[in-house]
């Protein structure tokens, strides 16, 4: 299959651009970026060919099958809602879009165009999750509850992922989708959602999910670096498991998401269980915390298109 890749930053450098060139069955045969030189670059390393601008766009879409982003959310949006309506799967990534308006345009051009979308929730592709993932699924009792603590230091440090939107955006936008993922995933989908935020740039969830379970989560892109990492738990009558931590290099990670969106896209049922629609439930919840840290709290229930799935 071939890809295009939207994005030259260092994310679409050490992982996307080399997890394409090294997966069975796909090639990296285009890279569109915002940055003329950079886009050469990255597509002199990798064989492809590189095009820049808005009004080259169309001329990236027509030489590829697959679309990968490593662009910021809400460039991603629009990009890929014209990738989708061109007929091009998607390789997404999280969050899917910053407003949810912009997420459920994104959704419903995937759908009217019946192609297939991967959202790459990092966790939920590593091969130690997936295991503990099934092994929950597995759980005679059920889960009634969860946490997730998940710190960054990238306010606090820099680094290369201190990127203008992160820095805007904060933990909650950045890696709150991290920790949603995991807590969806074992818990179900949000029903309703409550957030507190601290003057050092914490913010704190507290979830409640389909079914009665509730969660809370704690994330942060201003942490000390020494405080920095991700742990996920849930509970309930079976006990305790706690997600273990993964040694995966990340590209071999990104592979299996490439390998997966190849796989859904040649025999389209059933959709990927962390499609474009998994993505879009990640972004409604991140909203609706927005919308309580500035005092507009309201159910999810009360929006129709928030999270129906959850309500019925």
């Amino acid at each position: 299959m071939r890809f295009g890749l939207v994005g030259t930053g260092y994310w679409a450098h050490v992982t996307h651009a080399p997890a394409i060139v090294a997966t069975e069955g796909a090639s990296l045969t285009a890279v569109w970026g915002r940055d003329a030189d950079r886009a050469r670059e990255l597509a002199d390393v990798t064989g492809a060919q590189p095009y820049t601008g808005n009004e080259n766009y169309d001329a990236f879409l027509a030489e590829v099958d697959a679309v990968a982003f490593s662009v910021p959310p809400d460039v991603q949006a629009d990009l890929a809602t014209r990738a989708a309506t061109a007929g091009k799967h998607l390789l997404l990534e999280k969050p899917i879009a910053l407003e949810a308006p912009a997420g459920r345009t994104l959704e419903a051009a995937v759908h009217d165009a019946g192609v297939a979308s991967v959202v790459f929730f990092t966790q939920l592709f590593r091969p130690e999750i997936r295991t503990w993932l099934d092994s929950c699924a597995e759980s005679e009792l059920g889960w009634e509850g969860g946490c997730a603590l998940l710190l960054g230091s990238v306010q606090r440090d820099g680094g290369p992922f201190a990127t203008p939107w992160r820095l805007e955006h904060g933990g909650l936008w950045d890696v709150g989708p991290h920790a949603l993922s995991v807590l969806v995933a074992t818990l179900g989908p949000v029903t309703a959602v409550a957030a507190h935020g601290d003057p050092l740039g914490t913010t704190h969830l507290v979830l409640s999910h389909a079914g009665g379970a509730s969660s809370v989560a704690t994330v942060s892109l201003a942490a000390p670096e020494a405080a920095s990492g991700f742990r996920a738990r849930v509970w309930g009558g079976d006990g305790q498991a706690a997600m273990p931590e993964s040694g995966t290099p990340v590209v071999e990670v990104a592979g299996l998401a490439v390998t997966e969106l190849m796989a859904t896209a040649t025999f389209h049922d059933p959709p990927h269980p962390y499609d474009v629609t998994f993505g879009r439930e990640i972004l409604d919840t991140l909203a609706e915390a927005q919308r309580t840290l500035t005092g507009a709290r309201r159910p999810l229930a009360d929006d129709p298109h928030i999270l129906a799935s959850g309500a019925e």
